[in-house]
């Protein structure tokens, strides 16, 4: 895969250290930016806060030609006093960089604007978000695509599945785990992407000439969150799944097959399990396993 010089704003999150650690080896065509350099980091690092310092990511983003924006507060950082509204921040910040330097910008987005509706989801459906994750990036999408026009920034949002081992579900495993079993017998269903999967999407997606102004990133097909848990030998205990349970959720992967043959490649739980098992000391940096 041949990288143009690409910028990765929040590259000490979860899918940043995914990303370092399957992309090492690009040398300076990827820049890193962080609030901090994590210790033993490798490859080539900005080190500021886009938030505080637009001058710093308009330096950062010269002479790049990608800014793939990993930057945002999830669920987990909203609960410990984290705003989702951070999420617009961060992609306008992306943006003006974008202005500034010429290059084209990918958001992450989140399978989560969907919300609860039937059948599979393409990137043409009106957006429907039911949480205030979803809603924030709903917001973000819509932002980000207003203020690209005004710019002239050529803007992808990347609207990315569960991603197995940084999911609420394998990630989020503790001893006594409780997972919602429908009214019709079994566990709710979600487009995922394995860890090496996810990154050789997003390097494809990076790579590509042209892109789409949307693009939804995920394995083809759905996986039962039971099935997944299983493929780990994680222990379980069912409970019942409450009304505003989302049983399903499966994206169209169509436009990424054009793009990458992760597109194309049914979701296989064991192989997603065995990936995330490979590559757990480079997610561990700085946390614990249960």
């Amino acid at each position: 895969m041949s990288f143009p010089a690409l910028l990765v704003l929040g590259a000490t999150g979860r899918i940043g250290r995914v990303l370092r650690h399957c992309w090492a080896g690009q040398g300076d065509k990827v820049l890193w930016q962080g609030r901090y350099r994590p210790s033993g980091a490798g490859g080539h690092w900005a080190v500021y806060d886009p938030l505080r310092d637009m001058a710093a990511g308009e330096q950062a983003a010269r002479g790049r030609l990608v800014i793939l924006c990993l930057a945002g507060v999830t669920h987990v950082q909203a609960a410990r006093g984290g705003d989702f509204e951070d999420n617009l921040r961060l992609a306008e910040a992306a943006l003006r960089a974008g202005a500034a330097s010429g290059a084209r910008v990918l958001l992450a987005s989140s399978a989560a604007v969907y919300g609860n509706r039937p059948g599979l989801l393409g990137e043409d459906l009106p957006l429907a978000p039911v949480n205030a994750y979803g809603r924030a990036k709903a917001r973000m999408e819509a932002r980000g695509a207003a203020l690209a026009a005004d710019l002239g920034v050529p803007l992808t949002s990347l609207r990315i599945g569960n991603i197995a081992g940084l999911d609420s579900i394998l990630g989020g495993w503790r001893t006594g785990f409780e997972l919602d079993v429908l009214p019709g017998g079994g566990t709710p269903h979600r487009s995922y992407i394995g860890l090496s999967d996810l990154a050789a999407a997003l390097a494809a997606v990076v790579a590509a000439p042209e892109l789409p102004a949307v693009l939804n990133i995920a394995s083809p097909g759905t996986v039962a969150m039971g099935d997944l848990l299983d493929a780990a030998g994680f222990d379980w205990h069912p409970r019942p799944a409450p009304a505003d349970v989302i049983a399903r959720v499966e994206l169209d992967t169509t436009r990424l097959a054009a793009l990458s043959p992760v597109g194309a490649a049914p979701a296989d739980p064991a192989g997603m399990v065995a990936d995330w098992q490979r590559m757990w000391p480079c997610l561990a940096e700085g946390q614990e396993r249960s």
